[in-house]
Formats: structure tokens, sequence, C-alpha cells
């Protein structure tokens, strides 16, 4: 099996274009390989990203993601005090040296 994934999922909204590219892509893999989602997103907000009802692709396109997949929410540990993930396990001190 093949891995592919995708970061910053829907950081930017796609164009048209960009959209079949990416139904295709999801399509050709769906139930065939697995693909994994990183985004800044949670997933009620990618349907309005993906063009929501004025795009006649986001919906397909969940299709494929949503339906057999797995949630892995990260949230912060202290909201308050959102720190990035380097910071809570020393990472960017480490990258540094």
């Amino acid at each position: 099996m093949t891995f592919l994934i995708i970061d910053e999922w829907l950081l930017l909204k796609p164009t048209e274009t960009e959209q079949r590219d990416i139904f295709e892509l999801l399509n050709r893999r769906y139930g065939k390989s697995a693909t994994i989602f990183c985004s800044q997103y949670s997933k009620a907000d990618w349907y309005e990203q993906l063009g929501g009802s004025a795009s006649p692709l986001a919906d397909a396109i969940l299709d494929r993601i949503v339906h057999d997949g797995y949630d892995i929410n990260i949230t912060p540990i202290d909201p308050k005090k959102n720190i990035s993930m380097c910071e809570v396990y020393s990472l960017a001190r480490k990258l540094k040296k």
C-alpha cells in the first residue's frame, strides 16, 4: 500500500482546475491507497474551503475523503498558551543545534 500525505490541506481555496485535479487524484486512490490530510481547518470547514454549494465537486471530493476515514484532532494543551508542537516537545532547541 502506498501513502500520500497532503500537508496544509485547503490552506488556500482551490481553483476549479485544482478541484478537478484533486477529485481525479482521490477518485483513483479511493479504496486502494491511504491518503493523510493535515489541515489547520476542522473537517467541518472543508466544504466551504472547497467552494461550498457553488462548487459541484465539493461534495464529490468530500465523499471520497470522509467515508471510511479516521480523524485525529490535535488540540492545544493549554488553549490560552497556544504554542507550537516543536515547542511542546522541545524540538525547536534540538533543531537549532
